[in-house]
């Protein structure tokens, strides 16, 4: 196969990637663009740095042309929260910006917090996120410093699993809509337990009906042949 970059790649279908932590959506879009040899590749939806799992990869244009459906499917997240501190990105990578105590809690006044955010949910976008504002990245504005109002969108939750696991931390998995900022649910939960929070961890597990089980290890992208990879690319069935 030609070293050079084409536009059409060998395959159009999905290729299902397990996201290490520390890399980027587009650090991962980048790496297997250059081992497939092709640009023509776009995405059911990007994760945080810190954040790992399911990524899915459309290869090719007949893949590309149906991102919106893939970019509507519900997906399924675990995560946890550590109470007691707020940073500005609500998570771990974040600069911290409040501190609280952490009142006394227990599992059934986690679980009743949890409850009141189940189904509707009207959450605050995160400032470092990559919602645009006049064509601009949230997260590039709020880098330099520039005033934002709090932003809006609704979304659609089902807490699966939400456990106190120690007295300032709790770990759950959320069923959601696309759309959702699961660092935005850690916050609102934090704040129905009446302190702060942020995520520490976030692992993406499913993604309409695709698992993280079948996705193909990140960490071993870049040294990966590109024949191999190609084998990995799955048949559009959505």
């Amino acid at each position: 196969m030609s070293s050079k970059i084409s536009l059409e790649p060998q395959k159009s279908g999905i290729l299902l990637i397990d996201k290490p932590a520390d890399f980027s959506s587009h650090d991962i879009i980048a790496i297997a663009r250059r081992v497939l040899k092709t640009k023509k590749i776009g995405h059911s939806g990007t994760l945080d740095p810190m954040a790992t799992g399911l990524l899915i990869l459309l290869i090719g244009r007949e893949a590309t042309r149906r991102q919106d459906a893939f970019l509507k499917l519900s997906k399924t997240y675990r995560a946890r929260l550590k109470l007691g501190t707020e940073t500005d990105s609500w998570d771990a990578y974040g600069q911290v910006v409040a501190q609280t105590p952490v009142p006394a809690l227990d599992q059934d006044i986690v679980n009743r917090a949890a409850q009141s955010l189940e189904g509707a949910v009207h959450q605050p976008i995160p400032f470092f996120s990559a919602k645009r504002i006049n064509g601009r990245h949230m997260y590039d504005l709020a880098r330099k410093g520039a005033e934002m109002e709090r932003r809006y969108n609704d979304v659609t939750v089902e807490w699966k699993d939400v456990r106190l696991t120690a007295a300032d931390e709790i770990d759950f998995t959320v069923h959601c809509s696309c759309g959702t900022y699961v660092r935005s649910l850690g916050y609102l939960l934090a704040q129905k337990l009446g302190c702060a929070g942020h995520l520490t961890a976030l692992r993406r597990l499913e993604i309409g009906p695709f698992n993280v089980q079948d996705a193909f290890d990140g960490n071993l992208l870049k040294e990966c042949a590109g024949e191999t990879l190609y084998a990995q690319v799955k048949p559009l069935d959505l």
